[in-house]
């Protein structure tokens, strides 16, 4: 639906009045028009609030103060803050319900690299510890939890985590907090962040946690292929995400599907379910285009992708667990993938290792089955299978069909290598291993035909 104009509202509380003088005054942006979940009423500019974008002046305080005034404009058709051209350096800040933050065409958001601007949290329950030291973490640098509605977009305007600073920290083993994401939301219903470029996070870019309803779109997300796990687009205990036209360089998993960490997810309980990704482009060398774990112990159910891409990346689809996580991964469809220059097609991993603590139980075994992959094509490839289940826990219900893998002048003698697995195949080259004999049946590997609920959902158009 087209959202109709709106006139420009005068946004006066008293307590801006006193210290500005004036404030959002306004402003016509020459018919900018945007697609977003809702639309706003209200709107306002950076620099009516002492924004100063010079690449210099720290304006954490500008965007706080901003956020903190429109947040009274919820009950009454919320409001948008624009973050016009230039530099506008700042540490974290946080979000409000029925909120849009908009990055003009040239807004630069750069993240300071001077740690107290950025105020810790206590760790994730379902992850027990943070992930790069273990007591607490830093908030991100745009952050929001218990929110409703909340849309981050843009003309393509960047935010540049400015990430060395961090991964220098973080290499000499100088760390004591986990270090920011980019972007967190959390215990939150209603999430866009779209048409965006994102540069040098200091740790993972996008991650919504314990959240629903979600869409991921248009992003260009860049960090060097060397830094360390910054990894692009991590639904974490999320339900009804949708990630779509995003093209990813990572020094981790482009994006990487969880739900919590051995004990303490499994106590939290929370999983993520009915995902879908599509039209996805990953660079990534060490890692993987799409990760389900290794933290997967609250589960990962109904993940679909469709039309992706990976160039000069470790693997396409892996799936990591081990002995302790618990949870289960089932229920999982890709098809449609175009690889080119790849260690690995097809990686399943059971003993990826790392564990918050020596909490986790070794009973706790995790679930793999219902994996489904169709309609493959990769070239330059060097394995075209690495599938390790765990003894006594086998994983099962591997389906793989319609799959032309062309192996490099490296290729490794031992193409496919299986391990405690079980399923099927059919018309797979090279050949598959033994535990996953052709499939009779005329039939592909599903992919359902449903839509999820997510898809459902249209944008309306909005102008600034």
């Amino acid at each position: 639906m087209k959202h109709s104009p709106k006139p420009c509202y005068v946004i006066g509380v008293i307590s801006v009045v006193v210290i500005l003088g004036s404030v959002a005054e306004c402003r016509r942006f020459n018919g900018i028009e945007y697609p977003a979940i809702n639309c706003r009423k209200h709107s306002a500019v950076l620099t009516d609030f002492g924004g100063v974008g010079d690449g210099k002046t720290s304006n954490t305080k500008a965007f706080k103060y901003a956020i903190s005034n429109l947040s009274h404009y919820a009950s009454d058709g919320g409001a948008q803050l624009v973050v016009p051209p230039g530099k506008w350096l700042t540490g974290s800040f946080n979000l409000t319900s029925y909120f849009t933050l908009f990055l003009q065409k040239g807004a630069l958001i750069l993240a300071s690299q001077d740690e107290s601007e950025w105020p810790p949290l206590p760790v994730l329950p379902s992850y027990g510890r943070g992930r790069d030291a273990p007591d607490g973490r830093f908030s991100s640098l745009i952050f929001g939890t218990n929110l409703t509605d909340v849309v981050i977009t843009g003309a393509n305007g960047t935010i540049d985590g400015q990430g060395s600073y961090w991964w220098t920290k973080f290499k000499q083993n100088q760390t004591k907090l986990t270090r920011p994401y980019l972007i967190e939301i959390m215990y939150s219903n209603q999430i866009q962040i779209s048409n965006l470029t994102l540069l040098n996070s200091p740790s993972w870019f996008v991650h919504p946690i314990y959240s629903s309803n979600i869409i991921i779109q248009g992003l260009t997300i860049v960090a060097p292929v060397d830094s360390p796990n910054t990894d692009g687009i991590n639904p974490d205990s999320c339900r009804n995400t949708r990630i779509e036209d995003c093209y990813i360089v990572s020094g981790d998993d482009c994006i990487a599907v969880k739900s919590g960490w051995d004990e303490y997810g499994i106590k939290f309980g929370k999983p993520t379910e009915h995902v879908i990704i599509r039209r996805l482009t990953c660079i990534s060398p060490d890692s993987a285009m799409i990760a389900l774990g290794s933290e997967m112990s609250g589960g990962i159910r109904d993940m679909r992708a469709e039309d992706i891409t990976a160039i000069n990346t470790q693997s396409a689809v892996r799936i990591k667990t081990a002995i302790g996580r618990g949870g289960y991964v089932k229920d999982i469809f890709v098809k449609g993938a175009q690889l080119h220059t790849m260690k690995y097609v097809f990686w399943i991993t059971g003993s990826y290792g790392s564990h918050p603590d020596n909490g986790f139980d070794p009973n706790a075994l995790p679930q793999i089955t219902g994996i489904n992959y169709r309609d493959f094509t990769a070239d330059n490839v060097t394995y075209s299978a690495r599938l390790e289940g765990i003894s006594k826990d086998p994983f099962s219900g591997i389906c793989i069909s319609n799959v032309d893998i062309r192996l490099s002048q490296e290729k490794k003698k031992l193409q496919w290598n299986c391990t405690d697995v079980s399923g099927v195949t059919k018309n797979v080259t090279p050949q598959p291993c033994d535990l996953l004999p052709l499939k009779t049946e005329a039939h592909d590997c599903p992919y359902p035909t449903d839509k999820l609920p997510i898809d459902r959902l249209q944008l309306q158009t909005c102008s600034l």
